[in-house]
C-alpha cells in the first residue's frame, strides 16, 4: 500500500525535495509528495478478505485519516 499526505496539506519533506529539484535546474516540478510504501504478507481465505484486512489496517494505524491518503496496490496470492 502506499501512504501520502493528502494534496492542500503542509508536506515539509515534499517542499524540501521540490526546492531541491528546482535548484538542480528541473523547473517542471510542480509539486512533491513524499510518504510511505508499506508491503504486508498476510494470511487470509481469499484475496478479497487481505484487501479487507488491509483497509481496516490502513485506517486504524498505518494512516493518518485526517492527513494522509492511502492506496492499496495489487493483492496476490501467493
Amino acid at each position: 500500500m502506499q501512504i501520502a499526505p493528502r494534496r492542500g496539506i503542509l508536506d515539509p519533506q515534499g517542499k524540501a525535495v521540490a526546492d531541491a529539484l528546482h535548484s538542480l535546474g528541473f523547473d517542471s516540478v510542480r509539486d512533491a509528495h513524499i510518504g510511505r510504501f508499506v508491503t504486508l504478507d498476510l494470511d487470509a481465505a481469499d484475496e478479497a478478505g487481505a484487501s479487507a484486512a488491509a483497509r481496516v489496517m490502513c485506517e486504524q494505524l498505518l494512516a493518518n485519516p485526517v492527513t494522509e491518503d492511502y492506496h492499496i496496490g495489487s493483492v496476490e496470492r501467493l
